[in-house]
């Protein structure tokens, strides 16, 4: 039997599917260095990321006794808000184990969108593991952040909703990875486009297994990072083979370059970016990302920071 993968066309039918349950974000001009780029402001989308598509799409097809038996996720929060709140809209019970050094505001918002809140150890346990057997507990399905067709396909509707604004497709596209739901489907979404993805350095796995033409996991040990959202320690083959079949490349960026992105996009853009969601931008605005197209387009995944750790980055008390 042969595997389901995520296709055009599926991400072409979960845009369609989920068109009343997501906001159409912003595409916002920047005119930088004498170059006219675009910003794709996921942040905006509600719940802080773009994690609200793959969670409307995925939830959307459960059949009546799936609903019934609830769903289970794990995230260290964007994923958790989306599936709690795409959750609630339909009235199903939603369980999602989350690390105990999750950002506060986005343990938070998950638990006032009526999830229920499990915690982990990042260092010590294993959240996929935890995940599994509280679904087979409760007879849940269990809806994964990245490796599932439905998620990615959902995520793809970024990518649709870009050239309905432009008009066209771009030339380049500079977009933020963890494990590559949202970089995969634009890259379906968008056939022809060059897709750049961007992670934390020492988080490049999927830059590094890009280059290498294999899936190789995070080096161990792995560096402290702020970007907790793009904390993927090993990409999944679905999301993989989708940028690897796109031609797609990577890159990674520091720690500092991140928080001068986060602090550009507020001074710029008047865009609150986390620092997950502002790793593609710091590739554009450092020149890691070399000589930049005009007309380029640079997708902002997530607003979703704890106010402290923001108001200490805007201070620039800390460059990483």
């Amino acid at each position: 039997m042969t595997e389901r993968r995520p296709t055009p066309s599926g991400v072409r039918a979960a845009a369609d599917r989920i068109a009343s349950e997501v906001t159409r974000t912003p595409l916002l001009p920047l005119d930088h260095e004498g170059r006219r780029y675009w910003i794709k402001a996921e942040c905006l989308q509600r719940g802080g990321s773009f994690k609200l598509r793959g969670a409307a799409n995925r939830l959307a097809q459960l059949d009546e006794t799936q609903r019934a038996g609830g769903v289970v996720a794990f995230s260290s929060g964007n994923h958790a808000q989306g599936v709690a709140i795409a959750a609630r809209r339909l009235g199903v019970k939603a369980a999602i184990v989350m690390p105990t050094d999750a950002p506060r505001v986005k343990v938070e918002a998950t638990r006032a969108a009526g999830a229920e809140i499990v915690f982990y150890d990042r260092e010590t346990e294993s959240r996929e593991a935890i995940g599994a057997a509280l679904a087979e507990e409760r007879g849940a399905v269990l809806v994964p952040s990245f490796d599932d067709v439905d998620v990615i396909e959902g995520q793809g509707s970024v990518g649709v909703e870009i050239e309905a604004q432009l008009g066209r497709r771009p030339e380049r596209l500079l977009v933020p990875c963890g494990g590559g739901g949202l970089a995969s489907g634009i890259a379906l979404a968008l056939p022809g486009t060059q897709v750049l993805i961007v992670e934390p350095e020492g988080w490049d796995d999927m830059t590094r297994s890009l280059e290498g033409g294999e899936i190789v996991p995070v080096a161990e040990p792995a560096p402290p990072t702020r970007c907790d959202a793009l904390q993927t320690k090993r990409v999944s083959p679905l999301t993989f083979g989708a940028l690897r079949e796109a031609g797609a490349r990577g890159l990674a960026v520091s720690e500092a370059e991140v928080a001068e992105a986060m602090r550009f996009a507020f001074a710029r853009l008047r865009l609150v970016a986390e620092p997950g969601g502002a790793v593609a931008l710091a590739a554009l605005l450092s020149g890691k990302a070399g000589p930049v197209p005009e007309g380029t387009v640079v997708v902002v995944s997530g607003g979703n920071v704890d106010p402290d750790v923001y108001a200490e980055i805007l201070s620039g008390a800390s460059n990483g």
